[in-house]
């Protein structure tokens, strides 16, 4: 059978030459993505990103070419629907809005693959784009650490909502919390050795946080807290005294330090209100 047989064979029967050629980059998409990710668990590389792009450049293949190969069949369909035009569009909003935040993510690249973001309420690590959806794995914001759902949010979310780039706060974060206490004792009696143990706790790491610190400030154009830990003394709304204790550290350490100087605050505080009482009898 001669070249020119086969392509006649192939535009008579449309249909099942469409489906084989899903099935052959189906297939392709799926022997590529195992050899990838093969390479770079032998090399212990990230391959997500390659991976998601390959997805979606096999993808965008497929739909051109069977755009192209059904090319005249769409132009006398086009033509026998037009008096449905305009109700197709507004039945089909909704996907032409996430057809419109994917190409809007692909050129303004806001985040990739890897990076923590928050897009409206909604926090997670991007696992996989595609014109579609945007696929993460949703992460607690407060303890910095995964939940173990996956959030599956329209493109159209994107259009809609303000996106953030949370992506420095995946290794070290700027962790700030609020310690409240009755009247009974000044908490600036204690204030200077509060921030000597919170120092102590924070000194591990304190190189490798001053130069993360150095380098988000220099890549954002701003000025962050830290590296060095501190105390600020105020009140509350309804007559407490508070210490907000702002710290600049690993992700992963955060409640574990917090922990730490809540327990050097609480052993501060009861010492100076026995010692107040001893005063006082």
């Amino acid at each position: 059978m001669t070249g020119l047989e086969i392509y006649s064979l192939l535009f008579e029967h449309k249909l099942l030459s469409s489906l084989m050629f899903v099935v052959l980059a189906y297939f392709l998409k799926l022997m590529l993505v195992k050899v990838i990710r093969k390479r770079s668990k032998a090399k212990g590389e990230d391959s997500r990103y390659v991976i998601n792009l390959i997805k979606n450049l096999i993808n965008l293949t497929v739909v051109v070419l069977l755009f192209v190969f059904w090319t005249d069949e769409l132009q006398k369909f086009a033509l026998s629907v037009a008096a449905f035009v305009v109700a197709i569009v507004i039945a089909t909003r909704e996907f032409i809005q996430c057809i419109i935040g994917y190409v809007y993510i692909i050129v303004s690249r806001p985040f990739q693959v890897g990076d923590w973001i928050q897009v409206g309420s909604s926090y997670g690590e991007v696992t996989e784009t595609n014109w579609a959806k945007l696929t993460l794995l949703e992460v607690d914001i407060d303890s910095y650490s995964h939940t173990g759902k996956t959030l599956y949010l329209p493109n159209s979310m994107l259009i809609l909502n303000t996106i953030k780039n949370l992506n420095f706060m995946k290794r070290y974060a700027t962790h700030t919390f609020t310690l409240t206490r009755s009247q009974h004792v000044n908490l600036f009696s204690f204030r200077d050795e509060l921030l000597e143990r919170a120092a102590v706790h924070c000194q591990d790491f304190y190189e490798v946080a001053h130069r993360y610190n150095y380098l988000i400030e220099k890549r954002l154009d701003v000025t962050i807290a830290g590296p060095a830990p501190t105390v600020t003394i105020s009140t509350s709304d309804i007559g407490k005294n508070t210490a907000s204790v702002t710290i600049f550290c690993p992700s992963d350490q955060a409640l574990d330090i917090e922990q730490k100087i809540t327990q050097d605050f609480m052993e501060l505080w009861y010492s100076e209100l026995k010692n107040l009482q001893e005063v006082a009898s």
